[in-house]
């Protein structure tokens, strides 16, 4: 009778904290925190492989004098690596400095994420990818020799070196809901135009490239949600499939139409894309700057981020 008398306890006192931690709380005017419309955001911290290995895109060209002109093992061996030596073409150079190996990059594949991408990225300047971090040992021959400290990816003929700049650290917050459903305000806000190795379909530590710098007020350790409208899914090849597909449950006398292009009437309700609530797929911190461009990773995602998905400055 006992044991009875406990187990009962123990399933009442287990129903009551679980009907605790399932109830929602008040949140924000006009919102309930619930698990799904508020997640707990815990973010990814990068790591200095994140930070120098991002890459970056630049108005203004970098200087190209000073270059890779081979290694060791020339030519038998075209890419470089932790701890390689390779040759350097150029002047300036002194024992003991630091450069970093960059490449300019161009997209082979030449097709365009969202409307107006190739634009945007004419507009922001020229990607760079960084390569690796290299110091001078030796200057007595006409090419300069410098050893591999660190890389990112294979360095090859022809990847620029440009003076190495130490970069500032991050700092982070502690987990907190992340609101996904928080209206647009005024705050600085802009576009992911590319992201690194001309990725699409993007996750947590993935690097990203925005159309706002250090001219807007960007600086490094800002945090920008990334948000997306339905209206954004009605204009992509692809997204947009499922808004055409029927939606409706056959028991339904007037079933609903979804407003697009070329609109089936039904008679039911009509259901205006654009008056669904933005929402927000993830959030960003800013881990590089120039006058008009930022670098930065994705430290927390809720679903794939895309390409031409707006960014907005979080608190």
């Amino acid at each position: 009778m006992k044991k009875t008398g406990l187990l009962l306890y123990l399933c009442l006192a287990a129903g009551a904290f679980a009907q605790q931690a399932n109830q929602a709380v008040a949140g924000p005017d006009g919102t309930l925190v619930t698990t799904v419309g508020f997640p707990t955001e815990r973010v990814q911290t990068p790591t200095a492989a994140d930070l120098y290995c991002a890459g970056f895109v630049s108005e203004k060209r970098l200087p190209n004098a000073n270059y890779v002109a081979g290694g060791l093992q020339t030519p038998n061996t075209t890419q470089f690596v932790n701890s390689d030596m390779v040759f350097l073409t150029g002047g300036g150079y002194q024992v003991g400095q630091q450069y970093t190996v960059v490449r300019e990059l161009r997209d082979i594949n030449r097709y365009e994420l969202f409307k107006g991408q190739f634009r945007l990225i004419k507009s922001m300047g020229q990607p760079y990818a960084e390569l690796a971090r290299l110091r001078i040992v030796d200057t007595r021959s006409k090419s300069a020799i410098g050893q591999i400290e660190f890389s990112c990816d294979g360095v090859g003929p022809g990847d620029f070196v440009i003076p190495f700049a130490e970069k500032p650290a991050i700092t982070f917050h502690e987990p907190i809901h992340f609101d996904r459903f928080l209206p647009a305000s005024a705050k600085t806000s802009g576009r992911i135009v590319m992201a690194k190795d001309f990725d699409s379909q993007l996750g947590t530590g993935a690097k990203v490239y925005v159309n706002l710098g250090a001219n807007q007020g960007v600086k490094v350790g800002d945090y920008f949600r990334a948000v997306r409208s339905y209206d954004a899914d009605l204009h992509d090849s692809v997204d947009s499939l499922s808004f055409k597909a029927p939606a409706a449950e056959d028991t339904q006398r007037k079933p609903p139409s979804i407003e697009q292009k070329f609109l089936t009437k039904t008679g039911g309700p009509v259901i205006h894309v654009r008056d669904l609530p933005r929402r927000a797929v993830g959030e960003i911190v800013i881990i590089g700057t120039t006058p008009t461009t930022a670098t930065g990773m994705i430290v927390f995602a809720l679903e794939d981020v895309h390409l031409g998905d707006y960014v907005e400055l979080d608190q």
